[in-house]
């Protein structure tokens, strides 16, 4: 198996199928030498929907999906694709119909099923497809290979603090997990990620790499890599200005996909533009976190950030909004923001200033085990990326205050 314990997690998830049905499902996967999660959905999902999949369910070594093709066809169709999408090549997902037709077995397998199972449900039918999945995951030729996740980060405009969050992260996962992590500064000139490290960036700018990814492997980028002494691994921005050319989309989606076989976590500071090269960062992403501060001129911009993203197919289920600097006096309240948005808060961190600049000057992030709240929602935020059920969330103000958001929204 692919995990210290022994024991590989499988995730079930069934989609439109009758109670009974799902039930029996779930029953005849949890025989198999698997520890089991699953999820039943009564209808179709896809991202316009926003189906809540837990972090349980998406941390799972491999994923199984049975979906009716019977209802709806063409919102199978949508449902599979989808949880391709959430399960990238970690899934495999098998058709449920009562209909013989052959066009309908040509739609799914072209959707991306790679099996077809008849109504009423054979049970026998359905162990077979399971002991095949077995074979091929315990299987070292055909194991699914682990794959790492992709977290990129973008701030609703500049001086929310963005940087400094993804460096934190970045190593606080190398620092409390032991996590192979890559943080990488895509920033196109200027960045600041190998300043706050106190690290030379200049020798190992990300599109160095990206222009190299036709030749790419373990050896050569080695090479590009700048080692911060806590094992946290770095790929700078260039620090030169107008030196650098956008960088090729489909040479970022192949480099990134790269990356996150080599990595735990790869980590993606972004400018705060929507160009082409920050479209294919989001389409790589497991994660996207959308930073803003509670105040006026963040929220607006984080607004729109939002309505512009939503428009990206599977983008939504991926966005995570993170509110920094939250204990302001004059902050701009929950209820206000997620009004304004339309999404939850799901991470707010608080001012700590003055802290962090300190941090910054010497080029010495916070230590996890520094008595900080800062570094004490930081640590929380890493434990749930790798399992922990903590949440991360600062104390907040109840007392309600006016704003201008009605001028914009």
């Amino acid at each position: 198996m692919n995990n210290t314990s022994g024991i590989f997690n499988a995730a079930v998830i069934t989609v439109c199928l009758e109670p009974e049905i799902a039930n029996l499902v779930v029953e005849t996967v949890e025989r198999m030498p698997w520890l089991v999660s699953s999820s039943s959905f009564e209808a179709y999902v896809s991202a316009a929907r926003r189906p809540y999949i837990g972090l349980q369910l998406k941390s799972a070594h491999g994923c199984i999906a049975v979906v009716d093709f019977d209802q709806n066809p063409e919102q199978a169709v949508e449902s599979t694709k989808y949880l391709q999408q959430i399960f990238a090549n970690k899934i495999t997902i098998i058709a449920l119909a009562a209909s013989h037709d052959p066009e309908l077995l040509l739609l799914a397998m072209r959707a991306g099923c790679s099996e077809f199972l008849h109504k009423p449900l054979d049970l026998g039918a359905l162990e077979d497809a399971l002991l095949r999945l077995q074979h091929t995951w315990s299987n070292p030729a055909g194991r699914i290979a682990p794959v790492g996740s992709i977290l990129s980060f973008f701030g609703a405009k500049g001086g929310v603090g963005t940087t400094t969050l993804a460096v934190h992260l970045a190593m606080y996962l190398v620092q409390c997990h032991k996590k192979r992590t890559l943080l990488i500064d895509n920033n196109p000139e200027l960045g600041h990620v190998s300043v706050y490290l106190g690290l030379d960036g200049a020798r190992h700018p990300f599109h160095e790499v990206v222009k190299n990814v036709s030749r790419l492997d373990s050896e050569l980028l080695h090479g590009f890599i700048a080692k911060h002494p806590s094992g946290l691994e770095v790929l700078s921005s260039p620090d030169i200005c107008g030196g650098t050319k956008n960088l090729n989309p489909d040479a970022v989606a192949k480099t990134l996909e790269f990356l996150r076989s080599e990595y735990d976590y790869v980590i993606v500071d972004c400018a705060t533009m929507l160009d082409e090269t920050n479209l294919a960062v989001i389409d790589a992403s497991t994660r996207v976190y959308l930073i803003a501060t509670p105040e006026i001129g963040a929220i607006r911009d984080l607004s729109r950030y939002v309505d512009s993203l939503m428009q990206i197919e599977y983008t939504t289920e991926k966005m995570h909004i993170v509110v920094n600097r939250f204990s302001s006096r004059y902050a701009v309240s929950v209820e206000q923001i997620e009004k304004a948005i339309r999404l939850p808060i799901a991470i707010r961190l608080p001012n700590c200033y003055t802290e962090l600049v300190r941090s910054v000057n010497l080029g010495e992030p916070i230590s996890p085990k520094q008595k900080s709240e800062f570094a004490v929602q930081l640590v929380k935020w890493a434990n749930t990326l790798v399992g922990s059920t903590n949440t991360v969330a600062a104390p907040i103000s109840k007392k309600e205050k006016k704003s201008m958001l009605a001028m914009f929204f």
